[in-house]
């Protein structure tokens, strides 16, 4: 993950994800948000895009944004640095 920009945040025990982060600028927000899960071989990423921290400390909501072209402009990143090491193109 780190050669992709993202930074290890914490592990969920109870669901086994893992929680990873790439802020856009100097500070921590806004921020690409993966949760990586594995299952049966396979690394599931669902990215989002945090604009801002929760509001009130202790809620998990926040201001993310799930799709839209930051969000598949990311993916796309994404998904060409993890080929172009897979397959070594």
């Amino acid at each position: 993950m780190r050669g992709i920009g993202y930074h290890f945040v914490d592990r969920n025990e109870t669901t086994g994800e893992i929680n990873f982060v790439n802020p856009i600028g100097r500070d921590n927000f806004p921020r690409f948000h993966i949760f990586l899960t594995i299952k049966n071989d396979t690394l599931i990423f669902n990215l989002h895009l945090d604009q801002k921290k929760p509001s009130y400390n202790g809620v998990a909501p926040h201001s993310g944004e799930y799709d839209g072209e930051i969000v598949s402009t990311e993916a796309e990143r994404i998904k060409r640095i993890l080929m172009f090491r897979l397959n070594g193109v």
